[in-house]
């Protein structure tokens, strides 16, 4: 089955996948408005197959959690009429997405489901690049630190090369300088 070009923007998904306790999670309302689900219709979905999703699949936020993403994105989110969530929001790891294509049952959910994947593969793919990056950097630096101490000493005077350097770049000691012209003695 070939996903439908233009149904979810790479981009979007990217944006909804967040760092939360160590794993990247994407949060319930985010997936049920890419599913073009209702959210209750979504945990519903899940509660009603929750042996399917152990904690390393789905978890629930803790207030603190909660409080710091909506620092992060700036707005409410999704308000019950008694003015806000009634319940903490779930999160659903890669695992957990994967297996929602299992719960859901419509087409947009299946390809809403292969478009999460790529987004979660293409971000795989950039971290492990920017770990081998930082990796890299590690090691130039340590070069560097490394020359810089050969470099010191070398320059050292307790080094045989080095008193030698000092005593090529020291300035030539001054002789006495004779006065130009004649004398009368």
């Amino acid at each position: 089955m070939k996903l439908k070009p233009g149904l979810v923007p790479a981009e979007v998904i990217e944006n909804k996948i967040f760092l939360i306790r160590g794993r990247r999670v994407m949060m319930d309302v985010h997936l049920a408005e890419l599913y073009g689900v209702p959210t209750k219709s979504l945990n519903l979905a899940v509660k009603r197959n929750i042996e399917r999703f152990p904690e390393d699949f789905m978890f629930q936020l803790t207030s603190a959690e909660r409080t710091e993403l909506k620092r992060i994105l700036r707005f409410q989110i999704e308000t019950s009429s008694w003015g806000g969530r009634r319940y903490l929001p779930y999160v659903f790891t890669e695992q957990g997405v994967a297996m929602l294509s299992s719960v859901l049952h419509s087409e947009r959910a299946i390809q809403v489901n292969i478009a999460i994947m790529r987004a979660f593969v293409k971000l795989r793919e950039i971290l492990s690049t920017h770990k081998e990056l930082a990796l890299k950097l590690k090691q130039l630096e340590m070069k560097l630190e490394k020359h810089d101490e050969e470099i010191r000493a070398i320059f050292s005077r307790r080094d045989p090369f080095g008193e030698a350097i000092a005593e090529l770049m020291a300035p030539p000691p001054e002789k006495p300088r004779h006065p130009i012209g004649f004398s009368r003695e």
